[in-house]
């Protein structure tokens, strides 16, 4: 696998950066953002508490690096440790509503993963979430038709410490170099997406996105949460979760873990 840095810091100056003021979108002006353009940043939908409580949870976790870079690192089923604060916001009302409007069906939590990008990370290949014939990494779970990811940021979002990367509209592309399964090191049409902390970027799973490079001295840890419609299900049938530990759940998080194969397809 490539390890090059996906963008040289005097490049970062060049960047085409967002501008927009998320915060005066109305409802139907947030969705027509994600289905339009692929992604929408819903600004500070934790409170400093909450972000303060969730980095201290998710901080005890162990992490493990992954292969292209020794620099990021994470860990899955955050769902499943002693996390209660990261485990609640899975219900978080801002972000929950948000998703149920757009989505007009009840909620599937698919995934809760923790990661970090430390200091000299050289950035995340552009890629897509989407996996239609499944994957060796993901197997069938990411071929649902229709998957938002959450992505909370428990850090200041800025332009020298990995900020979100996307190509806008590039999951309305049915050109070949739109496969989902293509990867790019950069493209002309990324842009830069910077954020406070406690925001979250909601994207569609199947707009072209990755991270810059950490050119600074601390650490972007990022919280991401996947949702899907109840209908979307996989293509197939695949192991669903533990009953005994969907049990230890909060009541209220119970609901969102509902079997993995629901597609009430009429």
């Amino acid at each position: 696998m490539d390890t090059s840095f996906t963008n040289r810091r005097e490049d970062l100056a060049a960047a085409r950066r967002e501008d927009s003021d998320w915060s005066l979108l109305t409802r139907a002006e947030q969705i027509r953002s994600i289905e339009l353009d692929g992604y929408v940043v819903l600004p500070e939908v934790l409170s400093g508490e909450q972000v303060e409580a969730i980095g201290e949870e998710l901080d005890r976790l162990p992490t493990r690096g992954v292969d292209y870079s020794k620099r990021q690192r994470g860990c899955n089923d955050v769902q499943w440790t002693e996390s209660p604060t990261a485990i609640d916001i899975i219900a978080n009302p801002p972000v929950v509503d948000f998703l149920q409007a757009l989505f007009g069906d009840e909620l599937i939590c698919t995934s809760c993963g923790y990661s970090v990008s430390d200091p000299g990370h050289p950035g995340i290949a552009i890629h897509t979430d989407a996996q239609p014939y499944g994957s060796k990494i993901f197997g069938l779970q990411a071929s649902s038709p229709v998957l938002a990811r959450v992505l909370y940021y428990l850090d200041y979002l800025t332009s020298e410490c990995s900020p979100f990367k996307v190509i806008p509209r590039s999951h309305l592309s049915l050109h070949r170099d739109a496969n989902p399964y293509h990867r790019y090191l950069s493209h002309p049409g990324e842009r830069l997406i910077t954020c406070r902390a406690g925001s979250a970027v909601v994207i569609n799973q199947k707009v072209f996105h990755g991270n810059y490079p950490n050119h600074s001295d601390t650490s972007r840890r990022m919280y991401a949460i996947a949702y899907r419609p109840a209908w979307a299900g996989p293509i197939d049938d695949i192991e669903d979760r533990d009953p005994s530990r969907e049990a230890t759940l909060p009541e209220h998080i119970r609901p969102y873990f509902r079997s993995l194969n629901t597609r009430p397809i009429e």
